[in-house]
């Protein structure tokens, strides 16, 4: 695996004062087709991994809480062979894309907030939760309904971006962004994501056999405009900034960028790595 390491050059850092502004705010996911373009590839690759760490039983019926487009959904339903899988977000358009691409009898998705989910106790064999978790509010609650409607025994596994440490797939961008002077804000729930963080959590919840690890993904573009337009084309906060920014700016930005990605691959191409925290823990009985 490759990691990322900021390794700007001195001079380039120098081109402009360090002019700090206001803190761009977290984004959010509403937007199904640019949220494909930004994390699609990220969420396959960290999904699998994620998958083959949860182990889980064959014949099993899940509940996957934050859904998004049905990605993970998807590797669950092609990879585990469960009896059914529930996905639930709370995203109506997220929802709509992800019933678009994938109708099967052993897929379903619904409407529904990981807060105050719509099933009864004991429901599901398998609980899941990929890329979302640290996004969740009031996350305690969250686990606690988690913990409600998995069976005795039943599996409950988490997975986030390690944003703590800054090792997300927007790394590298939110980093040359702090370069120019742009004070970026944290994204919500960033330290929630450290493993310390999910262990304690989890700590709280009627579980017993907590395990955790972290998992690191390479991810592959083609040039650097396409992975430019992957982290720039979608609806956050960061990338409606750099719209906004000067034609300079964005130029001093894009080579800052370039030259820390040129240098973790070489080439024309680009080719980083991102890290997720992993956490998985059985209901106790």
């Amino acid at each position: 695996m490759i990691a990322v390491r900021p390794n700007i050059s001195r001079s380039l850092a120098r081109e402009r004062p360090r002019r700090m502004r206001e803190p761009v705010t977290a984004h959010r996911f509403d937007d199904s087709a640019a949220y494909e373009q930004f994390m699609g590839r990220w969420s396959r690759g960290i999904g699998a991994a994620f998958l083959a760490w949860l182990q889980p039983p064959v014949g099993a019926h899940w509940l996957e809480v934050g859904c998004g487009t049905g990605i993970f959904t998807a590797l669950i339903a092609s990879t585990c062979a469960p009896a059914k899988v529930v996905g639930i977000d709370p995203a109506k358009s997220l929802i709509a894309h992800a019933r678009r691409g994938m109708q099967t009898t052993k897929t379903e998705f619904q409407l529904g907030d990981v807060q105050d989910l719509p099933f009864q106790e004991a429901s599901f064999d398998v609980l899941a939760s990929s890329l979302v978790l640290n996004f969740v509010p009031d996350r305690a609650r969250a686990l606690s309904e988690l913990c409600r409607v998995t069976r005795p025994g039943g599996l409950i596994g988490a997975c986030v971006w390690d944003f703590a440490t800054d090792s997300s797939p927007s790394g590298p961008l939110r980093r040359a962004l702090r370069r120019i002077g742009i004070n970026v804000a944290p994204v919500p729930g960033t330290q929630a994501s450290a493993l310390s963080a999910l262990t304690e959590l989890f700590a709280r919840g009627a579980l017993t056999g907590v395990s955790t690890t972290t998992i690191e993904v390479a991810v592959s573009f083609h040039d650097f405009d396409e992975f430019w337009n992957s982290q720039t084309t979608n609806n956050t906060a960061i990338s409606h900034l750099i719209a906004a920014m000067t034609p300079k700016d964005q130029d001093n930005l894009r080579e800052m960028l370039r030259s820390e990605l040129q240098q973790l691959g070489g080439g024309d191409g680009v080719t980083y790595s991102a890290t997720a925290n992993a956490i998985k823990a059985r209901r106790s009985a």
